[in-house]
């Protein structure tokens, strides 16, 4: 089931009302309620994943009470190790093993040897295995570090873990601020559930307007990059870029909204990521959860950046390569984390790492600087051309790409592939980055404007756009589904 589709509107107040005017009162029931509903939306794609799901949920709850009782490290690390060798365990298999097994297979013909292998399997991706795994592992993670007491409300945990709103593509949530949102009473706010109702109405607007509409136009310049000039190539890294932010950032904001329905805050992933003013800053405002996780679980353990520089780096290429490998099993992720770190790095050893941290572009002003303007496009270009790797289906289509920009040089005006005036989507773009630059403060309040009839405008404009662009030709699923 996915956020955009009949079936969710029809799922979406049938939880809510029950969840609200019928099981208020009791908080385990709310609870119970919560984790049927959530096994329903996930087992609506495939209900044999159920079952990885509930596994990892069993593992971690006894994981944790273990850590917690046992005094001796040695002793704690040894479950914590259960943990990390279960659910890596899961990913390594449903999500790498064909990778590890064809890197084999390749590796062995470089060095002469054929080998037919009949050990590729034809396994299935379980939706979102990245994320829930992920936010199991946070919480074995922070009851080890004693940064958390181990829960023995089992039907609250298994709650926390396939919390429906967000299981799928996050935010990837620690147990500190979601798990004692669930173990505890939640009562009825209006103000609360017109700010998720908003919030779902943005996300939603980012996803069928911004993200669908410019699918087609990027699945037919990847997929056919050799007969294009360079202008065109161009602009299908352009469009990328707002297609996956479009997508991936919409899908935060439906999910954190529709949240708010159920008296739930979740954490922010996305802090307007467009502006930021170099490599870190980027990294700071985009998947936020993911490189927080990071962050806490691997690049501080490694040491952090209080063991050197030679180290620093270290652990910063270890960090990218990492998050490369986490996206997908294919060799174009690893390209696509290497080359973050040798972009940050550079950032990292000029000490300017963190200078854009508590700031946004234009922090005191109406207009933004003409430095920070090259700032905010130098930054968007490296990331753009990034994405090559990210979109391509082989590192060598990534690389035919880049060369096509010197074998096909020149201008030539591109004809959508349903005949729709691009003009159109330049506006539409251009529109949305003003828009987006006027609410930079508050990523949680995309429709905060003095006036009513203003905000009544804009609702206007954004419901009409919506039915506008809307394609039910086009493949609704999101993006990051696959991950």
């Amino acid at each position: 089931m996915v956020f955009n589709s009949l079936g969710f509107f029809i799922f979406l107040p049938i939880v809510f009302l029950t969840y609200w005017l019928v099981l208020k009162k009791n908080l385990k029931v709310q609870n119970v309620f919560l984790l049927l509903s959530s096994y329903f939306f996930y087992g609506w794609w495939d209900w044999r994943f159920l079952s990885l799901i509930f596994l990892s949920t069993v593992v971690d709850y006894c994981v944790g009470i273990q850590i917690e009782k046992h005094s001796n490290a040695k002793t704690r690390k040894q479950w914590l190790w259960c943990s990390i060798v279960f659910n890596v365990g899961l990913l390594a298999f449903f999500k790498y093993f064909n990778f590890f097994i064809a890197s084999w297979v390749d590796a062995c013909a470089l060095l002469g040897y054929d080998i037919k292998s009949k050990w590729t399997l034809r396994i299935l991706l379980p939706v979102g295995i990245s994320f829930y795994t992920f936010q199991t592992m946070s919480y074995a993670f922070d009851i080890y570090y004693k940064r958390l007491k181990p829960t023995t409300d089992f039907l609250g945990f298994a709650a926390f873990v396939s919390f429906f709103p967000q299981l799928v593509a996050g935010p990837i949530e620690r147990a500190s601020n979601l798990l004692s949102q669930i173990l505890n009473k939640r009562t009825f706010s209006y103000e609360q559930c017109v700010s998720g109702l908003k919030l779902i109405l943005w996300g939603l607007f980012k996803k069928v307007v911004i993200a669908d509409a410019l699918a087609p136009i990027v699945d037919d310049i990847f997929a056919n990059y050799s007969t294009y000039p360079a202008s065109t190539l161009l602009m299908g890294i352009v469009f990328f870029s707002f297609q996956v932010y479009g997508d991936f950032s919409g899908y935060t904001d439906i999910a954190i909204g529709t949240s708010k329905l159920f008296g739930i805050e979740l954490m922010s992933n996305f802090k307007f990521p467009n502006f930021s003013r170099n490599v870190a800053e980027y990294w700071q405002r985009w998947h936020i959860s993911l490189s927080t996780w990071f962050r806490h679980y691997i690049y501080i353990p490694l040491g952090g950046s209080r063991a050197g520089k030679l180290k620093s780096i270290r652990n910063i290429a270890i960090i990218f390569l990492v998050s490369g490998f986490w996206h997908g099993a294919n060799w174009t992720f690893i390209f696509w984390g290497a080359f973050h770190a040798l972009v940050f790095i550079p950032v990292f050893l000029m000490g300017r790492n963190t200078i854009y941290k508590h700031t946004v572009i234009g922090q005191s002003s109406v207009f933004p600087s003409f430095l920070e303007i090259g700032q905010v496009l130098l930054t968007f270009a490296i990331v753009s051309f990034s994405r090559i790797f990210f979109r391509s289906p082989s590192i060598s289509d990534a690389f035919a790409y880049i060369g096509c920009f010197f074998t096909n040089p020149g201008y030539a005006p591109y004809q959508h592939p349903s005949g729709y005036r691009m003009l159109d989507y330049y506006i539409l773009i251009a529109v949305f980055v003003i828009y987006e630059y006027l609410i930079r403060k508050d990523e949680r309040q995309p429709f905060k404007f003095k006036y009513k009839a203003v905000r009544f405008i804009i609702y206007t404009i954004v419901i009409m756009a919506m039915l506008l662009f809307y394609d039910s030709n086009i493949d609704r699923s999101f993006i990051y589904f696959q991950f």
